[in-house]
């Protein structure tokens, strides 16, 4: 218990702490004109409170990757701590708050115009491509995981499931923002931080399930490496590249930079808790019942539902459809959004008319019901690999922006670097990469990266 109440505390000081040294590195200026102050649409462009656009954010950077990656990841034990709080403090926390403050400085334009800024086209196109697939992605991954819980707690068809809430997404995406996202999206937010509050309370409170130490043995219950695979494995709730892509989406609506701290580094923070505390969950039934790991490892909704019964009893039925159903579908239909938006900026496409919207996201509905039919395991991997990629692209990009502006780049490039290595580490050793021996691989993986990033400081610095 105390390695987690640790970690925990120290997510908190973070928001506090490391939150305002890099709002104070960017350069934060109440007083510049946000995009929506300048670009109100009623359709993109629509001004949020502070409170509202943090809940939403949260919701869209959430859905099933800090509940599903890091049930996954507690197979490799209390180390999974230690990745989600350093990870959410050094690496996606401040990813997240560049990609937002990034956005809010550029009219609200998506990450790959951003990057096309500093990093050039190349990057952008390169950029912008996998932003739409993991979006696509994401949303099939979304919608699959929800539809399968449904029917396991309906006994009905996942198909006609993953149909109605294609229905859904098709619906809010082209819908402008403030009818249905910045209505009831606030009120999932919260009720999905409730869900976590009351998860880990019963599980303080049951002396049953002991939540494990950093010095806890017998709780590595994988034949995967530590490196990449836990990084990769728990990359929502500590770093995910897919939030950059919905970023953009609360940018537009944002009514004052100073509330770029609060939504974008405090909604990562918030998720980094829910994957702190999701894996505190974990470990404590895996530690307990160590031959359900193969069962939770493969089928994650149904470990989170069975948990959620067991520490709080039908309540926890109620809080497992609102948090392992609900909020994800709402984090489906945003990442569709933030697709649609990026083909519209990348083909600069006006969005005002429903008919322009439906050109092209009808399309991308089609792809993204296609892939529901693929496995869930196999989507969810490219996720968090494709993630990967888009995060150390836009710390780069980060870096570039504070080099110009004579800041302090180290807080970006060394997340960065930290990124692109755990990538190439990944791409080389894993089974849907090359396959190579993981000594080999990490060798190369750090050569790899050291070039890396001598040829962009060599381009950026000069």
């Amino acid at each position: 218990m105390y390695s987690f109440l640790i970690c925990l505390i120290a997510l908190i000081l973070s928001y506090f702490i490391y939150g305002k040294a890099i709002e104070k590195i960017a350069g934060v200026d109440e007083n510049i004109a946000t995009p929506v102050q300048r670009l109100e649409n009623g359709v993109d462009y629509t001004p949020l409170s502070k409170s509202k656009a943090l809940l939403i954010h949260f919701l869209n950077i959430a859905g099933l990757g800090p509940i599903f990656g890091v049930i996954q990841g507690a197979l490799f034990g209390p180390a999974a701590f230690l990745w989600i709080t350093l990870g959410t403090i050094f690496i996606g926390a401040t990813h997240d708050f560049f990609s937002g403050f990034m956005s809010l400085r550029n009219d609200g334009s998506t990450m790959p115009a951003i990057i096309s800024k500093y990093l050039g086209t190349a990057a952008r196109q390169f950029v912008a491509f996998v932003t739409i697939i993991t979006g696509v992605l994401g949303a099939a991954v979304f919608a699959n995981g929800s539809a399968a819980l449904i029917g396991d707690l309906t006994s009905t068809s996942t198909f006609i499931w993953v149909i109605l809430i294609f229905i859904y997404f098709l619906i809010a995406t082209l819908l402008p923002i403030d009818k249905i996202i910045g209505r009831f999206y606030p009120i999932f937010g919260l009720l999905f931080l409730v869900m976590i509050i009351l998860m880990t309370g019963g599980l303080l409170l049951n002396p049953s399930y002991p939540i494990p130490e950093f010095t806890t043995q017998g709780l590595y219950l994988t034949d995967k490496s530590i490196f990449p695979f836990l990084f990769v494995t728990i990359s929502c709730g500590a770093i995910s590249g897919v939030h950059a892509s919905q970023s953009p989406i609360v940018a537009r609506c944002i009514k004052t930079e100073k509330d770029a701290r609060p939504v974008f580094f405090g909604a990562m923070v918030l998720e980094g808790i829910t994957a702190l505390c999701w894996a505190a969950i974990a470990m404590a039934f895996f530690h307990s019942q160590p031959q359900l790991a193969a069962i939770y490892a493969a089928t994650p909704s149904v470990a989170a539902n069975a948990m959620a019964t067991e520490l709080l009893g039908p309540i926890g039925v109620i809080l497992t459809i609102i948090g392992i159903v609900v909020c994800p579908i709402t984090s489906g239909d945003t990442a569709l959004r933030s697709s649609r938006i990026t083909i519209a900026d990348e083909f600069n496409l006006d969005q005002k008319k429903l008919l322009s919207r439906l050109k092209i996201g009808i399309p991308l509905f089609i792809i993204a019901f296609a892939l529901t039919f693929i496995d869930f395991a196999i989507i969810w991997r490219y996720v968090a690999w494709a993630q990967l990629i888009i995060g150390s692209t836009v710390l780069l990009s980060a870096t570039a922006y504070l080099i110009k502006k004579e800041k302090n780049y180290i807080v970006t490039l060394v997340p960065a670097i930290v990124c692109i290595l755990i990538t190439f580490g990944y791409i080389l050793q894993a089974p849907e990469g090359l396959r190579l021996p993981s000594m080999t691989a990490n060798i190369i993986s750090v050569i790899a990266t050291a070039i890396t990033t001598i040829i962009f400081l060599k381009k950026t610095l000069n």
